[in-house]
């Protein structure tokens, strides 16, 4: 008998997954504080994100889906991205990290799924450093990390406001 996690599929993300990928992304925004982001986006306003991960280079965006017969619809179950640290050229060897599951598909395994084929595709890419800001708490996402080789480097305390209560972000590397 097949376990669940062999019904899953990751593949590099693709403009037709935009809105799926946008209302996952948006479950985040309303209900937890995961992200700091406190208003819910279009798909439209979510374009640039989606098309600055193309499917080459060290910006990834990879998508777990439930593995079904081609031209059969796919429901995503999670995505993973690696994007720029920050705007300067000096930083371009570095990459901030990233995985969301949609809701109900936790438990099975999803983010180590994504964390696998996203570190796999960034492996012959100049890169030098992973890094990960991780709300707290978030016992799960901090787990899943470790089991990545990252270590905590530092905590920003009450760094962003959300909910009405001020939030830390942990903050992890891993070497690349």
């Amino acid at each position: 008998m097949p376990s669940e996690r062999t019904e899953v599929q990751v593949r590099p993300g693709i403009e037709s997954d935009l809105e799926a990928l946008t209302t996952l992304y948006n479950h985040y925004v309303r209900e937890t504080s995961i992200t700091f982001d406190t208003a819910v986006f279009t798909p439209e306003e979510r374009r640039p994100w989606l098309l600055s991960h193309p499917e080459d280079g060290p910006h990834r965006l990879m998508v777990a889906t439930e593995a079904a017969p081609k031209g059969i619809s796919q429901e995503i179950l999670g995505y993973a991205t690696s994007s720029p640290y920050r705007p300067k050229a000096a930083y371009s060897t570095s990459v901030e990290v990233t995985v969301y599951v949609a809701p109900g598909a936790g438990g099975r395994g999803i983010g180590t799924l994504l964390y696998e084929a996203l570190f796999e595709a960034l492996a012959g890419e100049d890169l030098h450093r992973a890094y990960a800001g991780i709300a707290q708490p978030n016992e799960a996402s901090v787990r899943l990390h470790g089991r990545f080789g990252f270590r905590h480097v530092g905590t920003y305390r009450e760094v962003g406001r959300k909910f009405g209560r001020y939030w830390d972000v942990a903050w992890y590397e891993k070497d690349l």
